[in-house]
């Protein structure tokens, strides 16, 4: 299960780096390590359709946090609990969240320790 910030349609994230690219940010989960949950924190500078995947070690996409959802210009954050699109508990390891738009997609990685 995922939790979305999004009370009217943004959420302030607060001033951290991160690479840009077009305008779009994603930042490193926090917390990292975590057990039994973690934020993951983006931004979007002009209106996108977004997607937020999480994928295990060998690629297989285990949840879709988000999936082609129409975002406005903002800052926002979602929590994922360590389960999989099946309701089943992700075992630890080293897992990669990615941020699609309709022309970027940008990657970081993440470490469930149980």
């Amino acid at each position: 299960m995922s939790y979305l910030y999004d009370p009217n349609g943004i959420d302030n994230v607060g001033e951290q780096k991160s690479n840009t690219i077009k305008g779009f940010k994603l930042y490193q989960n926090y917390p990292n390590p975590f057990n039994p949950s973690t934020t993951i924190s983006f931004e979007i500078s002009h209106p996108s359709n977004i997607s937020l995947k999480i994928y295990n070690v060998l690629g297989k996409e285990i949840n879709r946090l988000i999936d082609n959802r129409e975002y406005t210009t903002g800052s926002y954050k979602i929590i994922w609990d360590g389960t999989e699109n099946n309701g089943n508990k992700s075992a630890s390891g080293i897992y990669f969240y990615r941020l699609f738009t309709n022309k970027i997609v940008l990657t970081k990685s993440m470490i469930l320790l149980k």
